[in-house]
């Protein structure tokens, strides 16, 4: 027996105590796991048409809280213990068997009779399910993020459903028929007409310390290829400071230099040691593929300076915490959405829109219909089928207790 197990590949090798017959049954579990349809389950809970924002939702949230609340008084459920982090298919653990408690309290595995010490393929679905829910890559993993969203004891998050449930209920009769809603929290957008999500997108919205403001207005203009003219914010912040790491940073990002008559100035007549000198200048980026807001900008009307586009950091789409940008927010797949935005002014399907990325050439059009964007912070939400969603409090809002945005 010794010698077999010796013989046999790392991955498949015995766990510390497991004989050979263990092994074998771990790996008939891994074999007949079907991860790919268990994630495919898992998307289906949250890839609906309906919208994170709207009249259905606040009724699904007090649906939501109706099924939460006596589960809370009566104890909510068990702390999920720190040997359950890092668990994955094929482990079999004592740890496993809290992890199957806390998936199925939460709804994420059916409730069986015996709950054995083996990570089977229910358990992976589950734990795929758990991370649909909670906006996390779907992995089958109890990895660090699905581990601290485990953590959350159930009594807050029923506190999120009820705050998110005055938010919702005070936004929802202010919607238009067709509109725009950006979740900061999720860091997703959706495009919604008539009740029905049409398009959903992948953001990166603001980090912390320079958060995407909370508002609503019109959307007014397209501009594509666009000129990215450096806001003084991020010349006194950040482009002092890569000046005087690499000379040669502005001519790499394609960033040119203007004096207040429109002459162009050479980086290296300016002292960057002398931030009130530095910040007395223009600094336009050139459209192309270095351009911060890549091929399109997306402007609405806001006192921030805030708006949508798109980016060449397609890799923060991948993400799970999509908080990096200075308070704008990039869109993934951002042609599609300006097709939707356009769809009004009657000549630009998706091939022209594609078309005019791929030109690098500057255009501005004015948006025909001038539909409305709300930017929001939604942190726990509901579909009609039951599944509930939950976000990080990545502002603090939550803990604040805020509902009411008027000011942000």
């Amino acid at each position: 027996m010794a010698g077999a197990s010796l013989a046999l590949p790392t991955a498949l090798r015995a766990q510390e105590g497991e004989s050979i017959f263990d092994l074998f049954d771990r790996n008939r579990v891994l074999r007949d796991a079907d991860k790919g349809g268990n994630t495919m389950a898992a998307e289906a809970l949250i890839a609906t048409n309906e919208p994170i924002l709207s009249f259905d939702t606040v009724y699904n949230l007090q649906m939501a809280i109706a099924q939460y609340e006596p589960f809370v008084a009566a104890g909510g459920w068990e702390e999920i213990p720190q040997e359950a982090y890092t668990l994955t298919l094929g482990n079999s653990t004592k740890a496993v068997i809290a992890l199957k408690r806390r998936l199925i309290s939460s709804g994420d595995m059916a409730m069986v009779e015996n709950v054995n010490d083996v990570f089977d393929a229910a358990t992976d679905a589950g734990v795929r399910k758990f991370q649909a829910r909670h906006g996390l890559n779907i992995t089958g993993q109890v990895d660090e993020a699905t581990w601290y969203a485990m953590a959350v004891p159930a009594q807050q998050r029923l506190q999120q459903l009820y705050l998110n449930y005055t938010r919702v209920q005070a936004l929802a009769p202010k919607l238009n028929p067709r509109y725009v809603v950006v979740n900061i929290p999720a860091a997703t957008i959706e495009a919604v007409s008539d009740g029905m999500v049409e398009q959903r997108h992948t953001a990166v919205v603001g980090r912390v310390d320079r958060a995407t403001p909370i508002m609503a207005s019109k959307v007014s203009q397209i501009n594509f290829n666009p000129y990215w003219h450096v806001p003084k914010s991020l010349v006194e912040r950040d482009l002092t400071k890569y000046m005087k790491e690499d000379p040669e940073y502005l001519a790499k990002q394609n960033i040119h230099i203007y004096d207040g008559s429109g002459a162009e100035i050479s980086p290296a007549t300016i002292d960057w040691n002398n931030l009130g000198n530095a910040i007395n200048y223009m600094y336009r980026q050139e459209p192309g593929a270095e351009n911060s807001m890549g091929h399109c900008k997306i402007n609405f009307f806001n006192p921030y300076d805030c708006y949508l586009h798109d980016t060449p950091s397609k890799a923060l789409f991948d993400e799970n915490a999509r908080f990096h940008s200075s308070g704008c927010v990039r869109v993934e797949g951002v042609n599609q959405l300006v097709n939707w935005l356009l769809r009004d002014n009657g000549d630009w399907d998706i091939t022209k829109v594609d078309a005019q990325f791929e030109s690098n050439q500057r255009l501005d059009v004015e948006c025909k219909a001038r539909v409305p964007l709300h930017t929001t912070y939604i942190t726990a939400w509901a579909n009609r089928q039951g599944t509930v969603s939950f976000r990080d409090d990545v502002y603090k809002f939550d803990e604040q207790g805020k509902v009411s945005f008027e000011e942000a």
